[in-house]
């Protein structure tokens, strides 16, 4: 099983051991789904009350570069060390939220109301494609897979130049842009980071048919987690290159 998540692989579920008690189920990944989704929204509500409270710049930046490199750190924990997730995964939500709440409230200054067009695209799309998966309209086939894997690494790489360029104050050309080779670059992230929520679902379910550790509910929310992060921010630029090329 591939999925374009790096938090999930062909490997995630092997050497696992298979309680015939507790089991990863659905339902279970659902709800701490949503007890992470809380936490990451009541991080994110702090942040951005600081910044409207304070006006202050600097200590927003301060809590984005917090969330950032805390969230990676923890994130490599969780990726590393599963059986932490009931731990790590709540520590990362809470540090994402920070993130967020810094990254939001910065778009929001520059185009007001932006902010709750990405939250609603974000949960929209996340629901469509949970009805679609679930009605089979999309088929998780090996050619699928494959795709969404191939084109996810491909973004990656896009990231990592154009961080590495960045230091050195250059950026690839036109993802950043407004104009409408930009805002094309940013559908295809989007729909790439959409379609991972697809592969994600599927992992998720062959889990727990396999009757992986209860642990693992853990593990896969804050999988869902990071894919819907990923594809907030990804709508976020979006809407904000559509409104800049107004």
């Amino acid at each position: 099983m591939k999925t374009g998540n790096p938090t999930l692989s062909a490997k995630t579920f092997e050497a696992l051991p298979i309680s015939l008690v507790k089991e990863m189920t659905i339902a279970g990944t659902v709800n701490k789904t949503l007890l992470l989704l809380i936490l990451l929204s009541l991080s994110s509500a702090w942040s951005w009350h600081q910044f409207y409270t304070t006006e202050d710049i600097t200590l927003i930046i301060s809590y984005l570069w917090i969330g950032t490199l805390g969230g990676f750190v923890v994130a490599l924990v969780t990726i590393f060390v599963k059986k932490w997730a009931w731990i790590t995964s709540p520590i990362y939500a809470l540090l994402e939220g920070l993130a967020i709440g810094s990254i939001s409230a910065l778009f929001e200054t520059a185009f007001p109301n932006i902010v709750i067009q990405a939250v609603a695209l974000t949960f929209g799309t996340l629901f469509c494609l949970l009805l679609a998966y679930k009605s089979g309209l999309i088929k998780v086939t090996a050619t699928f897979k494959l795709g969404v894997v191939a084109a996810t690494g491909a973004i990656c790489l896009i990231y990592i130049v154009d961080m590495v360029l960045i230091y050195f104050g250059f950026t690839v050309p036109y993802i950043h842009e407004t104009g409408p080779v930009g805002i094309l670059f940013s559908l295809f992230f989007v729909t790439i980071a959409a379609l991972n929520l697809v592969l994600d679902f599927d992992f998720i379910r062959e889990g727990a048919e396999m009757g992986a550790p209860k642990y693992m509910e853990w593990y896969g929310a804050f999988a869902l987690i990071i894919t819907l992060v990923w594809l907030y921010l990804e709508i976020l630029e979006l809407l904000a290159k559509i409104r800049g090329s107004q």
